[in-house]
């Protein structure tokens, strides 16, 4: 293992975005119980700080392959397709319409039936994404188009940190 090692290969993984998330839950154990910090207590301050960059890195790379927007982002960098989401807003017509309906139901929205409905609808169009995603990186290697479909996952994501906000205020 080394450091500079991209996160699937420090957790033998092969790069792609449908991945086992039992092996690598089990593997991340593996991973923190060599390199945790508490194992070299008694060999100095000196391997106890390389234990915790090692414990840091594998936590990182962990976070990054367990989440799939993450994921899917990581292997498009991996693949030479930055996200870019900062610079590259640009979205189907089809895809903001959609937005702009869920914008306007969830405003609508008058209690938290009508708002979890909603977040179920939603739920439903990120799995449709996810799995668009899953094709263009693992089936047809296409990095430029998955990397349009993480941006309009970003998208989702933060639309339905919007409807927990709402239903956390209307629970309150």
């Amino acid at each position: 293992m080394k450091l500079d090692d991209d996160d699937f290969t420090l957790f033998g993984l092969t790069p792609m975005f449908a991945l086992d998330r039992a092996a690598l839950d089990a593997q991340w154990r593996a991973l923190q119980s060599q390199v945790h910090p508490d194992r070299f207590a008694g060999e100095g301050g000196s391997a106890q700080r390389v234990a915790m960059q090692w414990a840091v890195r594998v936590n990182e790379a962990y976070q990054r392959l367990k989440d799939p927007l993450q994921r899917g982002a990581y292997l498009c960098e991996l693949r030479g397709a930055p996200i870019q989401a900062e610079n590259n807003t640009a979205m189907p017509a089809a895809f903001l319409m959609q937005q702009m309906a869920w914008r306007e139901a969830l405003d609508d929205a008058v209690g938290v039936a009508q708002v979890e409905a909603l977040d179920e609808a939603v739920a439903a169009q990120e799995r449709v994404l996810q799995d668009a995603l899953r094709v263009a990186l693992d089936e047809r290697s296409d990095a430029p188009a998955a990397a349009q479909q993480v941006r309009a996952l970003m998208f989702v994501a933060r639309f339905r940190d919007d409807i927990r906000r709402r239903l956390e205020a209307l629970d309150a």
